[in-house]
């Protein structure tokens, strides 16, 4: 059975990437990086196996079509 995908959060993004949060944030308006999804009203996080993929090769990481 494969494992699930968890949704990890911003600090957790930061610590695995080495990225700051200002980048993340300028990556992801420029599509090179993952968009976060909400998980309520005032949170959001990442899906690890995004996170994963882009970490593997940050330069040709496309997003996924869901």
């Amino acid at each position: 059975m494969p494992e699930p995908d968890r949704i990890i959060r911003l600090k957790t993004v930061l610590a695995r990437t080495g990225l700051s949060r200002s980048t993340v944030y300028r990556k992801i308006a420029e599509g090179t990086f993952p968009a976060q999804i909400r998980i309520s009203v005032n949170g959001a996080g990442w899906r690890e196996s995004d996170i994963n993929r882009w970490i593997t090769d940050p330069i040709r990481w496309r997003p996924k079509t869901r």
